[in-house]
């Protein structure tokens, strides 16, 4: 399949996928959090897919690899602040272990990617 825009790659649609789950859960958020834990874990995920996209279209290879490692940097960074909901009770243990598995999806995906492109360009 050819990738002509940054909603082509596979990594960007599953993170963009996870930045929506996100905002649906954190939505549930006590009232106290909205301007904390919530909107830094909505940050945090909005921050994968963009920084994929900024990265699609940047002209140098160390460039494009610049934003693909800080989304890689970002999914880490939420992948503490869900365990962080859990422990806190936000979140239940059924849908942490959800959201965890598709932040580990997006993991190998954007993983595969980053590799892809250091080969290729």
């Amino acid at each position: 399949m050819a990738i002509n825009t940054f909603q082509d790659i596979v990594a960007w649609k599953k993170s963009h996928e996870l930045a929506l789950l996100v905002y649906k859960l954190t939505s549930e958020y006590p009232k106290h959090e909205v301007f904390a834990l919530a909107n830094q874990m909505r940050r945090c995920a909005v921050s994968i897919p963009s920084n994929l996209a900024e990265g699609y279209r940047r002209n140098g290879k160390n460039d494009s690899l610049h934003f693909y490692n800080m989304a890689q940097s970002s999914l880490e960074e939420l992948r503490y602040q869900l365990l962080l909901s859990k422990d806190l009770n936000y979140i239940s243990v059924e849908v942490y272990n959800q959201v965890s598995l598709l932040a580990e999806e997006v993991s190998k995906l954007l993983n595969g990617w980053v590799k892809s492109q250091r080969l290729i360009r």
